[in-house]
């Protein structure tokens, strides 16, 4: 704790705020895209003690919730299968596919078990040779590596029954297409530093040339993120558009060689639908050539299934910065954590449980 008694410093955070204050001139717009600065925002009031006129908008920052319906209901169909183990971490199993969850699936009798790290997973393929051991691949660059070497260590050692249900999003695609959608009124962005931690961030220098939009690389705790409001805002009242990294003790420009070279390797990059966005081109990855066989949709041929939000969610809007969870008619009514319209509300990175998990709504709180 000793090294994070200062980026909690409440003087540091009351000297960062008085500086947002003194040079915040007009209205601005900033988004956090990731869900972890979200709740961090949300938990300490950082958006409630701004200066009037600066708002913060929550972006498509949570990998479960842009997870998208049809690849939820593949891992129930998956799961649902004799003889498969389907590994999971804990937050993806109450996030709803069009008719349950994986958590349902579970009470139904499919083998669906929490683990926590693909390596996990990996270790139950080797002591049930005869089980398919599936493990359900979600997450930004952050989480990537990890199952990246889980693939990779399978196919030297000959675990055959053991592949990954890929889900990966990237965050630059999702910034542009923010900032290309119709209406987008975000001004400057907060990058996720632990996206950066991995992948560097070479890749926001050309989002933020061609959309003229300051990209500041930002850490977790409240003074990283007064801190990285701060930069944006000083950019913006000065016109200047630039990618700024204000998260130096654990990102650098080109991040972690040796993790980017091993994604390279099992990984390619491929269009992906972010649940309640919709089509972004080259925002995912899938398994390469040479790992293909270690795809769990092409070994279970789950095909096509066709699938349907509530008409009651309007996560998608929420995950795009268009309204606050608040907003949404169902917030805290038909949508609670205990009975999830969209994954927003499950996840423990979705703003709309940050939101109704620190007591940002009108309505009566859950008995719970």
């Amino acid at each position: 704790m000793k090294h994070l008694a200062e980026y909690r410093d409440a003087a540091i955070a009351r000297g960062l705020l008085r500086e947002i204050e003194r040079l915040a001139t007009r209205p601005w717009t900033i988004m956090e895209v990731c869900g972890g600065q979200t709740h961090s925002i949300i938990r300490t009031g950082i958006d409630q003690v701004l200066p009037a006129g600066l708002e913060l908008v929550h972006g498509p920052g949570c990998p479960v919730c842009v997870t998208p319906l049809e690849l939820i209901d593949k891992a129930v169909a998956i799961a649902a299968r004799p003889g498969v183990v389907f590994c999971s971490f804990g937050d993806m199993l109450r996030v709803p596919g069009s008719a349950k969850d994986l958590f349902q699936a579970k009470s139904e009798g499919a083998d669906v078990r929490v683990v926590y790290s693909p390596l996990d997973a990996l270790r139950l393929a080797r002591e049930n040779p005869g089980r398919e051991v599936v493990f359900f691949a979600v997450g930004f660059e952050t989480t990537a590596p990890a199952n990246a070497m889980a693939v990779k260590v399978a196919r030297r050692d000959g675990i055959a029954n053991f592949s990954l249900l890929v889900s990966h999003v990237l965050v630059p695609p999702a910034i542009e297409a923010i900032l290309r959608a119709p209406g987008n009124r975000v001004q400057a962005f907060l990058a996720a530093g632990h996206v950066c931690t991995v992948m560097g961030y070479r890749q926001y220098v050309p989002i933020a040339e061609r959309h003229r939009v300051p990209i500041v690389v930002a850490g977790f705790e409240p003074v990283d993120l007064l801190d990285g409001i701060r930069r944006a805002v000083a950019q913006l009242e000065h016109g200047e558009a630039r990618v700024e990294n204000a998260y130096a003790r654990a990102v650098t420009r080109d991040g972690n060689l040796a993790a980017r070279k091993l994604l390279g390797e099992v990984f390619e990059v491929t269009d992906r639908n972010w649940r309640g966005i919709g089509l972004i081109p080259a925002s995912g990855w899938r398994l390469a050539p040479g790992y293909r066989d270690f795809d769990a949709e092409s070994r279970f041929d789950v095909g096509a299934l066709s699938v349907g939000e509530s008409p009651l969610c309007r996560s998608g809007e929420v995950l795009q910065g268009a309204i606050k969870p608040t907003d949404c008619p169902a917030f805290g009514k038909e949508c609670t954590p205990r009975t999830p319209l969209g994954a927003t509300m499950v996840s423990s990175e979705g703003a709309c449980a940050a939101y109704y998990n620190y007591r940002r709504r009108a309505v009566a709180p859950d008995p719970d």
